[in-house]
C-alpha cells in the first residue's frame, strides 16, 4: 500500500483512482504533490493488472494549477524537479486508458494533466482556463502539443493566448469534454463509464492505447505494420475467442489478466 500526502490513490481490480487531495487549496499544486503524483503514475504505468486509470480531485476543485498562495514560500521557491514535468507523458503515454473526471476548476498544469488524459468528462459547474499567460509565464505540461489535437491549432492558440475563464458548457461544445453532468450524479455517470471500459479485454486494450499513441508519432505505413502486428496477436488471443464465443452465447466475456 502506498501512503501519500497529498493525492491518494486507491485500487480496486482493474480499475485505479488517483485523487488529487488538497480540498482547502482546490487542489493546487505544490513540490510535494508533484513529487508524489508523478510517483504514482509509474506505480500505474508498471502494474500490468491495471486497465484503467481515473484521475479526480477532492472538494470543489480538480485542480487549478500551481498553488499560487505558496509563491513566496520556501517550498515553491524550490523549482519542481524536471522528472516531474512528465506527469503529461506518464497519462498520456501509459498502457491504460486515462479519464480525467473533471470535478471542478481546472486551469494551469491542471488544465494541461486534464488534456493529457484519453477521455474527459465534467461536471457542470466545472471551469476551464489556460491561465499560463495571465501570470505571464509561457506554459507548461505539453498543452501546446495536446490541445491541438484535442480542437485543432487554431482554437488551441485563442485558449492560450487569450487565458479566458469559460464553463463546463462551453467545454463540451468546443469537444474539450465528452459529456457534462449534473453535479449530483456525476461520479456515478462517470463511475458506469469507467466500469464499461473496465470490462474490455485486457490485452486489447492495452495494445488499442499502444496504437493511438504510436499513430501520433510514426508515419503511416510504419504505424500500419505495427498496428497489423498487434490486431493478429489480439485477434488469436484466448481473449479473442472468449469474445466471439460470449456474443454467440449471449452472455458477458470472462476474460484473462495479462
Amino acid at each position: 500500500m502506498h501512503d501519500y500526502e497529498t493525492i491518494q490513490y486507491d485500487v480496486d481490480g482493474v480499475l485505479a483512482t488517483i485523487t488529487l487531495n488538497r480540498p482547502d487549496r482546490l487542489n493546487g499544486i505544490t513540490n510535494m504533490m508533484m513529487r508524489e503524483l508523478y510517483e504514482c503514475l509509474n506505480v500505474v504505468a508498471q502494474d500490468d493488472r491495471i486497465r484503467v486509470l481515473l484521475f479526480t480531485g477532492t472538494g470543489r476543485g480538480f485542480c487549478p494549477g500551481v498553488d499560487l498562495k505558496l509563491s513566496s514560500s520556501g517550498e515553491r521557491q524550490k523549482p519542481f524537479s524536471k522528472q516531474c514535468f512528465h506527469i503529461t507523458s506518464l497519462l498520456h503515454e501509459m498502457p491504460k486508458v486515462t479519464v480525467a473526471a473533471i470535478n471542478g476548476a481546472c486551469a494551469g498544469a491542471g488544465f494541461g494533466w486534464a488534456c493529457a488524459c484519453d477521455l474527459r468528462y465534467a461536471t457542470a459547474s466545472a471551469t476551464f482556463n489556460s491561465a499560463f499567460l495571465g501570470v505571464a509565464i509561457s506554459g507548461d505540461m505539453a498543452g501546446p502539443w495536446l490541445l491541438p489535437r484535442i480542437l485543432g491549432a487554431t482554437k488551441a492558440r485563442e485558449l492560450f493566448f487569450l487565458p479566458n475563464k469559460f464553463d463546463a458548457a462551453e467545454a463540451e461544445r468546443i469537444g474539450l469534454v465528452l459529456k457534462t453532468f449534473a453535479d449530483e450524479t456525476f461520479r456515478d455517470d462517470v463511475n458506469a463509464i469507467v466500469e464499461q471500459l473496465a470490462k474490455s479485454a485486457p490485452l486489447a486494450i492495452c495494445e488499442m492505447k499502444r496504437n493511438f499513441v504510436n499513430a501520433e508519432n510514426m508515419p503511416l505505413r510504419d504505424y500500419i505494420e505495427v498496428e497489423t502486428e498487434r490486431h493478429s496477436r489480439t485477434g488469436s488471443s484466448a481473449d479473442c475467442r472468449e469474445a466471439f464465443l460470449a456474443f454467440v452465447e449471449k452472455r458477458e466475456a470472462k476474460f484473462q489478466a495479462l
